[in-house]
């Protein structure tokens, strides 16, 4: 029987058995590009549905002050196991659906790759919502979109362009840019974007 997507357990057994499709194994070209560029100033980020950290240990290498949150206890044990000093991260193991008040407005930036196409996609509103609370006034929202391939089933579940933006928008973020990245990794190009938001 297959395991709920709801259940961090359906997402331990993912990284047990070697069938974590969405790891890269290191960080995403495409944030790399953003960090090398300077655009974005460091500050507080927090990266949900972190994984294996790959991509929270880059921020962190470029002055980010990173936390990173995963349910599956056996994310967060490989992401301690590959944490360094050069890159610290605080590590939470917490569904991030239930993340405490005290983190309200506490982030500068949100990352997001492929955590939203695999929450459950009647929870997306709440994910929005989530986003909404976590950022500081004039935060950042970073959300490489994907798979915008309108696939049936998942996950990953099918994203589309227009739902993020509605999604967003209607709470008040304003669009600051959106691309289709050339530097995605060669599978996943042409089916996922890059949109960065501003909360207002």
């Amino acid at each position: 029987m297959e395991l709920d997507v709801n259940s961090p357990r359906k997402w331990d057994e993912n990284y047990e058995q070697g069938t974590a499709g969405w790891d890269l194994g290191r960080p995403t070209p495409v944030f790399q590009r953003l960090l090398a560029s300077g655009q974005f100033v460091p500050g507080r980020l927090i990266v949900l549905g972190a994984g294996r950290g790959h991509d929270a240990r880059e921020f962190a290498r470029h002055g980010f002050q990173v936390t990173a949150v995963d349910f599956s206890s056996q994310a967060v044990s490989e992401m301690h196991q590959l944490a360094t000093a050069e890159a610290p991260v605080e590590i939470l193991q917490h569904d991030i659906f239930t993340l405490p008040e005290t983190v309200n407005h506490s982030f500068d930036y949100v990352l997001e790759y492929t955590c939203f196409c695999a929450i459950d996609p009647n929870r997306r509103a709440d994910y929005a919502d989530l986003v909404a609370r976590l950022l500081k006034p004039n935060g950042m929202y970073i959300d490489l979109a994907f798979p915008l391939d309108g696939r049936k089933g998942g996950p990953p579940f099918a994203v589309s362009a227009l739902e993020v933006l509605d999604l967003f928008q209607a709470r008040g973020f304003k669009l600051i840019s959106r691309e289709k990245p050339a530097d995605s990794i060669p599978a996943r190009r042409g089916s996922e974007e890059l949109f960065i938001f501003q909360k207002t």
